[in-house]
C-alpha cells in the first residue's frame, strides 16, 4: 500500500467517525431505533415484565403442552446464582423460537432465540438467577407452544441477593 492511500484513507475514517460522535451523520438504523422505542412504551417487552403469568401470556405459552421432546441441560445446584450455565435442545419439528423463563426472578424472561428455518434447535446460554428456582423452556414449534421445566437450586444468589 502506498504511503498517500493509506493517509488518504485514515483521513476519510476519522473524518467519518467525528460526523457520526457529532450527530452530523447519523445511520439510518437509529431512526428506527428510536421509532421501535416509541412503540415498546405502549406494550412493553416481555423482558420488562415483573410477573411470570404476564410472562407466559405474552410467550403464548399460557396453554403451553408439556413435552418431554425438550431437554434443559442445567446443574440440579448452582453454587454461584451469578453464572449459570443453561443448555435447551429439542427434536421438535419446525421450531422457530426458544425462550427461557426463570420463575422467581426479578424479571423472568431470561433469553429468547429466534431460529432460522433449517437451524438445528439446540441453544446454550448463562443466566442470573436470584435464588432457588423452576426453569421454564418454552419452544415454539410448527404444532404449537411446547414447555419443558428443571429446578435448580441456587446456594448464592445473582441477581442482587
Amino acid at each position: 500500500m502506498k504511503r498517500r492511500t493509506f493517509l488518504g484513507n485514515t483521513l476519510a475514517l476519522a473524518t467519518t467517525g467525528a460526523a457520526l460522535s457529532t450527530g452530523l451523520l447519523a445511520p439510518q438504523w437509529a431512526a428506527a431505533a428510536g421509532e421501535a422505542s416509541a412503540a415498546s412504551e405502549a406494550s412493553p417487552s416481555p423482558f420488562n415484565l415483573k410477573a411470570l403469568d404476564e410472562v407466559l401470556k405474552s410467550l403464548n405459552a399460557t396453554d403451553a403442552k408439556t413435552s418431554d421432546a425438550i431437554k434443559i441441560k442445567a446443574p440440579e445446584i448452582a453454587e454461584n446464582g451469578a453464572v449459570v450455565p443453561v443448555s435447551i435442545s429439542t427434536t421438535l419439528a419446525g421450531v422457530s423460537t426458544i425462550s427461557l423463563v426463570v420463575s422467581n426472578n426479578p424479571n423472568p424472561l431470561a433469553a429468547t432465540f429466534t431460529l432460522l428455518e433449517g437451524t438445528s434447535p439446540d441453544v446454550t446460554t448463562r443466566i442470573k438467577m436470584a435464588k432457588t428456582a423452576e426453569v421454564i423452556a418454552i419452544v415454539q414449534a410448527a404444532d404449537g407452544v411446547h414447555i419443558a421445566k428443571q429446578n435448580i437450586k441456587v446456594t448464592l444468589g445473582g441477581c442482587g441477593g
